[in-house]
């Protein structure tokens, strides 16, 4: 079976799910892309700046981070990135606060610091794929990148999400775990559980998100976005034609208020 590139990927996926975003390539490399600026000189939240390339609100042709190219970036992401160990504060500021650290300021994500200890226990070890992390669109993606390819990212409004979610479902006979919804930076469920960063993220799972609701403002009530392992993402190239979305596409997209083919 001839397997599809990145690029070729991401265009099928367009032009399946009828995506007005771009879907983008997370990848890691040695060297610093010619082409590519650091995440911060976007947004310094990582998904945020993920979400404004796969929309064209930057000009950047690529986007990426490493130990030269992060001044800026949220301490949390990067730390998701595994460029810096996990900040002392962090525990207190996801979660109830302390008077001495950053004022007592709080998320109030966790009910506990504890429990952001155990959270991130559980996502293991944290590894970048490079000296860089390096995203960028899927139609731009090189043959000789293609293998360094980690997982996509893909941003869409809720209904396109769920059938994204649905074609991952396809070829699996568990209800359960092809797709999760996780706890975690913003950042995570984006990038650095479907790259396999976080040594605990389940393998072969695309993550829904972000569950995290400080990026909220950011984003559109009705935005999603869903990050999937890139040899999860070619399987689904390969099963679009024999799926719901290509064999019954007024299921997949129907005509609100109109009558269902179904």
């Amino acid at each position: 079976m001839n397997v599809p590139s990145i690029a070729e990927v991401g265009e099928r996926f367009v032009e399946a799910f009828r995506l007005s975003s771009r879907p983008l390539a997370v990848s890691g490399a040695d060297e610093m892309p010619d082409d590519a600026v650091p995440f911060p000189s976007v947004h310094r939240c990582i998904a945020v700046a993920l979400s404004r390339l796969a929309a064209g609100e930057t000009d950047a042709p690529a986007l990426c981070l490493g130990e030269d190219a992060h001044a800026g970036c949220c301490p949390g992401g990067l730390a998701h990135m595994g460029l810096i160990p996990r900040p002392e504060f962090v525990r207190w500021f996801v979660s109830t606060g302390r008077a001495d650290v950053r004022g007592g300021a709080a998320e109030y994500l966790k009910a506990a610091p504890e429990l952001v200890d155990a959270a991130f226990a559980k996502a293991g070890p944290l590894t970048p794929p490079g000296r860089y992390l390096v995203v960028r669109p899927c139609r731009t993606v090189s043959p000789a990148a293609d293998p360094a390819v980690r997982s996509l990212c893909l941003f869409g409004p809720a209904e396109t999400v769920r059938n994204i979610a649905a074609l991952v479902h396809f070829d699996r006979a568990d209800p359960f775990s092809p797709v999760l919804a996780p706890w975690g930076p913003a950042c995570a469920p984006l990038v650095s559980y479907p790259a396999g960063i976080a040594a605990g993220a389940p393998k072969d799972t695309a993550f829904l998100g972000p569950t995290d609701p400080t990026v909220n403002y950011a984003f559109p009530p009705d935005s999603l976005g869903i990050g999937i392992p890139a040899e999860v993402a070619r399987q689904m190239a390969g099963n679009l034609d024999a799926s719901f979305v290509v064999r019954r596409p007024r299921v997949a997209f129907p005509v609100h208020g109109a009558l269902s083919d179904r």
